[in-house]
C-alpha cells in the first residue's frame, strides 16, 4: 500500500503548462506584429529578429556552461527576450547595437541575478533603456523606405495631425513591433484565450493611461485614441508589463500595478524630453512590484488577531516599572545626528569644489562664447558690448548684443538670444547680423533637444538655411524651401525648428534696434 503513495511538498496542485509552452505561446502571439514589421520595414527586420534571438540563446548557453549551471536555453525564455528586444528596435539600427543589448539583457539583468524567475526587471526592457541612454541618436532615428520619418508620438507632440486608421493598421514609422495596433491586439487576444496573461494588468494599464492622459493633455477622444495606439504602449502593456517574474501575482496587486504604469507613462509623455515613456514606466513598476505584492497579499486566517495580541503584550511590557521608555528615541536621535553630520560635511565638500571649479568653468564658458562669435563673424578681431537691458517677447529673450569689429570697421552685430519654447528646454544661440541686415549665420551655445530629432538643428543642413540671407523675418515650412525667408523644418522636430527660427527673428529685430543699419 505504501508503494502507491508519493511524498512531496505543497502545493499539490499541478498544471500542464510549462515554461517552454508559455514561451511558445508568447512567440506565437508576437508573430503577427513581427510579420507586419518585416512587411513594413523589409527583410532587415527579420535578420534583426533572428540575430537577437540567436544571440540571447548563445549568451545564456555560454554563461550557464561557464558557471557550471544547468542549461535552460531550450525553455524559450532567452528566445522571447531576443524577439522582444528586436521588436523594440528602430528598423535601420546597426546590427551590433541590439546584439550588445542582448548581452546586457541576458548576462547583466537575467543571469547575474540567478536566471529565469530571479531577475528584478524585464530583461528586454532593461536592455532597451540601456541602449536608449547609450546610443540615443541611433535609437531615435526611424527610416521608412530609406527616408527619415517622425514617429506618430513625435507628430502628436509637435501639434501635427495623425490618421487613426494608419495607427491601427500600421502604416506609420516607429520601432519594428509597435506600428500595427491590430497585430498587437490579435496577439493579446490569443494570450488571453490561452490564459497565459490576466486581463487585469493590460486593461488597467490602458484605462488608467487614457484617464491620466486626458487630465495632463486633452480630453479629445481622437487625441486619447491616438495616444493609445501610438508608440510602444500596446506592445508594453500586453507583452512586457505582464511578465510573470517582474509583475505582481495578486489580483489587487495587478490592478494597482497597471494603474501605476498608466500614471507613469502619461506623466513621462506629458513632461518628459522623449515622447515615449513606456519602457521606463515598466521598469520602474518592476522595481515597485515586490512592495505592491506585499501590500496586497491576502492575510492568512488568524494573523490579524495574533498581531493585535502581540501589540497588546508589547504595551503591557512597556508600562511596567524599570522598562526604558525612551530607548527608541535615543537611537533615533543618534541616527539623526549622524545624518546631520554627514549632510553638513557633504555640503562643505561640495562648496569647496564649487569654489575650486567656479573660475575654470567661467573661463571655459567665455571661451565657448568667443568661438561662437567668431563662427558668425570669422573676420572680426574684437567684440565690443552694446548697452542692452535685455528684452523678452513671444517666449524669446534677447540677452546680450556685441558690435563685431575689424580694427575700426564695424562689421555688424552679434546677438545672444534664448528661446524658451524648445522641445527639451531652453535653446541659447548666437546670431550674426551684418550692417545691411544680412544674417551671417547662427551658432548654438546650449541645446538639449531629442537626440536624432531636435538635436539635428546643429547640423549644417539646418543651420545654413539662415546664412547670408537678407530678410525681415524667417518662417518655418514643411518640405523644401523655395524662398529666402523659408526654413525647412527638421523632420520630426517642428517644435525645435520653430523655436530656433523665433530666436533668429528676435535677434534680427534686436540688431536693427541696437546696432546694425
Amino acid at each position: 500500500m505504501s508503494e502507491l503513495l508519493q511524498l512531496s511538498a505543497s502545493p499539490h496542485v499541478r498544471d500542464r503548462k510549462t515554461t517552454r509552452s508559455l514561451m511558445l505561446d508568447v512567440i506565437i502571439a508576437l508573430t503577427p506584429a513581427a510579420a507586419w514589421g518585416v512587411y513594413r520595414f523589409g527583410w532587415y527586420a527579420l535578420v534583426l529578429m533572428i540575430s537577437c534571438m540567436a544571440c540571447c540563446m548563445l549568451c545564456e548557453f555560454c554563461y550557464q556552461k561557464a558557471m557550471k549551471l544547468p542549461v535552460t536555453v531550450l525553455d524559450g525564455s532567452a528566445a522571447v527576450t531576443g524577439l522582444l528586444l528586436a521588436l523594440n528596435m528602430p528598423p535601420s539600427i546597426p546590427l551590433w547595437i541590439p546584439l550588445l543589448g542582448c548581452v546586457f539583457a541576458i548576462i547583466m539583468v537575467k543571469q547575474l541575478f540567478g536566471g529565469i524567475g530571479q531577475n528584478f526587471m524585464n530583461p528586454a526592457l532593461a536592455a532597451r533603456c540601456f541602449l536608449l541612454i547609450s546610443f540615443a541618436a541611433q535609437m531615435n532615428t526611424f527610416l521608412v523606405d530609406g527616408v527619415s520619418s517622425a514617429t506618430p508620438l513625435a507628430q502628436i507632440r509637435n501639434g501635427e495631425a495623425v490618421v487613426l486608421s494608419d495607427l491601427f493598421f500600421g502604416n506609420t514609422a516607429g520601432v519594428i513591433g509597435e506600428c500595427s495596433a491590430a497585430a498587437l491586439l490579435l496577439g493579446g487576444l490569443y494570450l488571453l484565450l490561452r490564459r497565459v496573461i490576466s486581463w487585469r494588468v493590460p486593461v488597467c494599464y490602458l484605462a488608467s493611461f487614457a484617464l491620466f492622459s486626458g487630465m495632463l493633455g486633452s480630453w479629445s477622444p481622437e487625441w486619447i485614441c491616438a495616444q493609445l495606439l501610438s508608440g510602444g504602449l500596446l506592445l508594453g502593456a500586453i507583452f512586457m508589463a505582464t511578465d510573470y517574474v517582474t509583475s505582481p501575482i495578486t489580483p489587487r496587486g495587478m490592478i494597482l500595478y497597471g494603474i501605476l504604469l498608466g500614471f507613469l507613462t502619461a506623466l513621462f509623455r506629458a513632461f518628459g524630453a522623449n515622447p515615449e515613456g513606456v519602457s521606463f514606466a515598466i521598469i520602474i513598476g518592476n522595481m515597485v512590484s515586490p512592495l505592491i505584492e506585499k501590500v496586497t497579499l491576502p492575510r492568512a486566517f488568524g494573523v490579524k488577531k495574533a498581531k493585535k495580541e502581540k501589540i497588546k503584550q508589547q504595551q503591557e511590557v512597556s508600562s511596567q516599572p524599570g522598562v526604558p521608555h525612551h530607548a527608541d528615541h535615543k537611537k533615533n536621535a543618534k541616527v539623526a545626528l549622524v545624518l546631520a553630520c554627514i549632510t553638513i560635511l557633504s555640503g562643505l565638500v561640495l562648496g569647496y569644489f564649487y569654489q575650486l571649479t567656479k573660475e575654470p568653468i567661467a573661463q571655459q564658458t567665455l571661451k565657448r562664447e568667443q568661438q561662437a562669435y567668431l563662427s558668425v563673424f570669422p573676420e572680426a578681431d574684437q567684440f565690443d558690448p552694446i548697452a542692452w537691458s535685455g528684452t523678452e517677447e513671444g517666449g524669446v529673450t534677447v540677452d546680450k548684443l556685441y558690435s563685431a569689429k575689424k580694427g575700426t570697421e564695424d562689421l555688424g552685430t552679434v546677438v545672444c538670444v534664448t528661446s524658451h519654447e524648445g522641445y527639451g528646454g531652453d535653446i541659447s544661440l548666437v546670431v550674426g547680423v551684418a550692417q545691411d541686415g544680412t544674417t551671417t549665420g547662427i551658432s548654438f551655445l546650449s541645446i538639449s533637444e531629442t537626440a536624432g530629432l531636435g538635436m539635428n538643428a546643429q547640423k549644417p543642413s539646418f543651420m545654413d538655411q539662415f546664412a547670408n540671407k537678407k530678410v525681415d523675418t524667417f518662417q518655418v515650412i514643411k518640405g523644401e524651401s523655395t524662398q529666402d525667408n523659408e526654413i525647412s523644418a527638421i523632420s520630426g522636430a517642428t517644435v525645435t525648428s520653430r523655436a530656433v527660427t523665433s530666436a533668429v527673428n528676435a535677434a534680427l529685430t534686436a540688431a536693427e534696434q541696437g546696432g546694425a543699419k
